[in-house]
């Protein structure tokens, strides 16, 4: 019989944490994988693939950081980093390598639910829509349906965090997006004041997306928030 079941990755050697968020997580009917120094994520990913990955950085004997790459580099999962480091720089550094949210220890398991609830609705397809024009941007293009985005003709790899950041552009071309707003439709209500995230996500759209010393595509209104205002590109009717 085949187990369905949402399949939790957590890499973390604090026995203790290990207990309490496996317990709690196999009570909601989630499935946990555990690995206790990150040696064997990669055997974990071709065992039983990861809906999600929950990652301390802290690790014996290994570079949580380096490991977060690895993981994104392999894989669009969702992780979410859980730390003991709550210095601004360690988040920053996390979100650059391609985490989906941070989470300082100690935390409670009810937050840690509701970020994981957060992170599976951005990384998990919605009900299908309607075709739709693309949204048509210089060499860039948008299919919202299929979640697809080319740059001149090929294929930009985004995790669904970004995309879910591009999508509120895409669908608001023109519209100036306070960080709060992005942060509370992308990431949801109680990261209004987590800044970081939203720049250091449009820093990675803009890597993906624009061309260095062409056009910008992602316009920031110092003290406010974002516009996706092209100038001069051509966008679809």
């Amino acid at each position: 019989m085949n187990d369905d079941r949402t399949t939790i990755l957590l890499v973390e050697d604090d026995q203790n944490i290990v207990d309490l968020v496996r317990s709690n997580l196999i009570a909601r009917d989630y499935r946990v994988t555990v690995s206790k120094d990150g040696s064997d994520v990669a055997r974990q990913f071709e065992v039983a693939p990861p809906d999600i990955v929950l990652l301390d950085l802290m690790l014996p004997g290994a570079d949580g950081f380096g490991l977060c790459r690895e993981i994104r580099e392999r894989s669009s999962v969702g992780v979410i980093v859980l730390s003991a480091r709550r210095g601004e720089t360690d988040k920053v550094r996390a979100l650059n390598l391609g985490a989906d949210d941070y989470m300082t220890k100690p935390f409670g398991i009810e937050e840690l639910l509701a970020r994981i609830n957060a992170t599976l609705r951005r990384s998990r397809p919605g009900p299908a829509e309607p075709p739709e024009s693309p949204v048509v941007v210089g060499d860039v293009e948008i299919e919202l349906g299929a979640r697809r985005v080319t740059k001149a003709g090929r294929l930009v790899r985004l995790t669904p965090t970004e995309f879910a950041l591009l999508r509120e552009f895409a669908t608001n071309r023109g519209v100036l997006l306070t960080h709060a707003t992005l942060l509370r439709r992308v990431w949801g209500p109680g990261y209004e004041t987590q800044t970081e995230y939203t720049r250091v996500y449009v820093a990675r759209l803009r890597s993906k997306l624009e061309d260095p010393g062409g056009p910008q595509l992602f316009i920031t209104e110092p003290r406010s928030g974002y516009r996706f205002t092209p100038s001069g590109a051509a966008e679809a009717s």
